[in-house]
């Protein structure tokens, strides 16, 4: 089995691809248009983490993970150093997580604004 660090790592990086997806998945519509049924789904469930304030299953995962490796924070290599605090930044507030799932939003009305006018041509 593999390693709980290095299991973590490759949450952290799930993790991260997902925020990607669920900010600028839309932007592959254009390309893939039945990525839809998975990118709604996905922009849904980010900004419903956002704006309940709730957690991601991933963090805790993460973390038990971490803790199973000995490790207390995210000290380390690629992923520690410039993915984690991408995805838990320092000082997490309620209006913060509000102004990320406003970006969120804005980010793909404008996506989805383009493909549909990409889909009418």
């Amino acid at each position: 089995m593999a390693e709980p660090a290095l299991l973590a790592d490759g949450v952290v990086a799930l993790h991260f691809l997902f925020i990607l997806f669920a900010l600028f998945g839309a932007g592959l519509l254009l390309r893939w248009p039945l990525l839809i049924w998975l990118h709604v789904p996905a922009l849904i469930w980010g900004v419903w983490i956002e704006l309940s304030g709730e957690v991601c299953p991933l963090t805790p995962l993460e973390v038990r993970l971490r803790q199973a490796a000995g490790q207390q924070g995210y000290s380390g290599g690629f992923i520690d150093q410039y993915l984690t605090p991408i995805i838990y930044p320092d000082g997490l507030t309620r209006n913060t997580q509000m102004v990320f799932a406003g970006i969120l939003l804005a980010v793909n009305a404008l996506l989805y604004a383009r493909v549909w006018q990409q889909g009418r041509r």
